[in-house]
C-alpha cells in the first residue's frame, strides 16, 4: 500500500494506491466548524444533493445513470468531528479491468454533476425532491424516540454539557427545517463551497499521475486557502460529583446511558493508552464490564464502553432493567476505580493488545476503514497502521492506572421503562 498526499492548492488530495481491491472508491470531504443553526441545513443539503442535480434531475435519473457505469454507488454521510461538521460524499466504482477505459473517470465525472451542479432551479423535480426530503427529514426529527437507544445517548450528551457542540444532536432541530427554503439552500451551497476545508481521498489500484489529472479535470475547487484549526475539544473543568437525569418512556427494557469527561491528554494516552483502557474496562466479550456486570451478575442486556477521543469523553451504554439501576451504577464506579489501582492482570492487557492488532489487521480489508486511517492521522496525530501496531505494544499498565485517574464519570442518564417485568 502506497500512500501520497498532494496539495492541490484548494484542497488536499490523498491518494492510497493498492491492488487489494477490485473497486476504485473517492471520497470528498467538506469540513467546517459547527454552527448550531446550520446543523439540519447541512444535513438536508447533503441528501438534497445526491437527489438532484442540473443533469439528473430525478433520484430515477441518477439511480440509473449509476446503474449505466457498472452499477457505481454514490452516497453521503454527515457526522460531526470534534469541533467540525464533516460532510462526505463516496463513489465506488469497479476497476476498469473487470469494466472497459473510461469508466472511472466517467463515475468521477458524475460525482462532480452531484457536487458542483445541484438543481436549484425552481421546477416541478425541485419541488418534489425538496418536499421528499423535507418530509423525511420531519419525520426522521420527529422519530428520534421512537428509537430509545439512540435518544437516551441523545439526551444524555445534551446534558454533559452547555453549548459544546458534543451537546447538539445530528439529526438537527425542527425548528431550523422549517426556515429553509430554495434561497437559504442556494445560499449555505455557496458558503460551504466557498469555504469548507476540502479533502479527497482515492484508493485503489490506478495510474497515480492519471488519477491525479481526472481529479484536477473534474474537481473545480476554489475554496479559501486556510490553516486547519485543531478539532480537539478540551474540558475547563471536570466533574467532582455525578448528576443523575431520569426520563420514563413507554415499552419494558430501560435504556443507561453515561457520559464521562476525560482530563487533557498527550498524544501517546490518547491514541494508545486511552484504547487499552476501554479495551480492558468494556469493549468486547473479555471486557470487565461484560464478565462482571452481565455475565457474573445478570444487571445488564447488554453493556459497553466506546470513545470519543475528539471530544475527550467516554460513553457507557447499557440496556437494564430499571431495577438494577443502583447496583449497577455502583458496580460500573467500583470497576472505574478498580482501573485506577490496576486490579487487573497483565495477561488482560497482553489479550487487549493482541485484540487491537487484529482489528488494525482487519481495517486493511476494507476500503472505507483504510480511508479512515488516513483522516485519523490528520485529525489525531495518530500513525498510520504498522506504526499504531508498534506503539500499542509499548502501553504499560502504569499508563493506563495513570489514565484511567484522568477519568470523571458526569451524566447518568436513564430512560426509564414503565413495566417492572422488562425483557430483551
Amino acid at each position: 500500500m502506497n500512500y501520497k498526499k498532494i496539495d492541490m492548492g484548494s484542497y488536499q488530495l490523498h491518494l492510497i494506491s493498492t491492488d487489494r481491491f477490485k473497486t476504485i472508491l473517492t471520497r470528498v470531504c467538506l469540513r467546517d466548524k459547527i454552527v448550531k443553526e446550520e446543523i439540519t441545513l447541512r444535513n438536508f443539503l447533503t441528501n438534497f444533493l445526491t437527489y438532484s442535480t442540473d443533469t439528473y434531475r430525478t433520484k430515477r435519473e441518477l439511480v440509473l445513470k449509476a446503474q449505466d457505469l457498472y452499477a457505481a454507488n454514490i452516497h453521503a454521510k454527515v457526522y460531526r468531528a470534534g469541533n467540525y461538521n464533516m460532510m462526505s460524499f463516496y463513489l465506488s466504482v469497479l476497476n476498469e479491468k473487470y469494466t472497459e477505459k473510461g469508466m472511472v473517470e466517467k463515475g468521477i465525472e458524475l460525482l462532480s454533476d452531484i457536487l458542483f451542479h445541484p438543481n436549484f432551479e425552481d421546477t416541478e423535480e425541485f419541488k418534489e425532491a425538496f418536499k421528499f426530503l423535507y418530509d423525511a427529514t420531519n419525520t426522521g426529527i420527529k422519530g428520534l424516540k421512537e428509537d430509545p437507544t439512540l435518544y437516551s445517548t441523545v439526551k444524555m450528551l445534551e446534558n454533559l454539557g452547555k453549548e459544546e457542540s458534543y451537546t447538539f444532536p445530528e439529526h438537527g432541530y425542527l425548528e431550523d427545517l422549517e426556515k429553509i427554503d430554495r434561497k437559504s439552500l442556494m445560499e449555505y451551497y455557496k458558503k460551504i463551497m466557498n469555504h469548507s476545508l476540502v479533502d479527497i481521498y482515492v484508493i485503489g489500484n490506478f495510474d497515480e499521475q492519471e488519477m491525479i489529472e481526472i481529479i484536477k479535470k473534474h474537481m473545480h475547487f476554489d475554496t479559501f486557502k486556510r490553516p486547519k484549526e485543531s478539532q480537539i475539544i478540551y474540558h475547563e473543568h471536570l466533574p467532582k460529583h455525578s448528576k443523575i437525569i431520569k426520563e420514563k418512556i413507554e415499552g419494558a427494557q430501560s435504556k443507561l446511558s453515561i457520559g464521562c469527561k476525560i482530563d487533557k491528554l498527550d498524544e501517546f494516552e490518547r491514541n494508545y493508552v486511552l484504547t487499552m483502557y476501554n479495551f480492558l474496562l468494556g469493549s468486547g466479550s473479555e471486557s470487565k464490564f461484560f464478565r462482571i456486570i452481565r455475565e457474573q451478575h445478570s444487571l445488564a442486556y447488554y453493556i459497553f464502553s466506546s470513545l470519543n477521543k475528539l471530544d475527550h469523553l467516554m460513553l457507557i451504554r447499557a440496556g437494564i432493567s430499571k431495577d438494577n439501576f443502583d447496583s449497577i451504577i455502583k458496580l460500573i464506579k467500583k470497576l472505574m476505580k478498580e482501573m485506577e489501582q490496576g486490579k487487573f492482570e497483565e495477561e488482560e492487557l497482553e489479550v487487549a493488545k493482541n485484540n487491537y492488532i487484529t482489528n488494525l489487521k482487519e481495517i486493511e480489508d476494507n476500503e472505507s476503514a483504510i480511508i479512515e486511517t488516513y483522516l485519523a492521522k490528520d485529525l489525531l496525530n495518530l500513525g498510520d497502521i504498522e506504526g499504531r501496531k508498534k506503539e500499542v505494544l509499548k502501553v504499560t499498565k502504569e499508563d493506563i492506572m495513570k489514565v484511567a485517574k484522568k477519568i470523571k464519570l458526569d451524566t447518568i442518564f436513564l430512560l426509564e421503562g414503565e413495566s417492572e417485568d422488562e425483557g430483551n
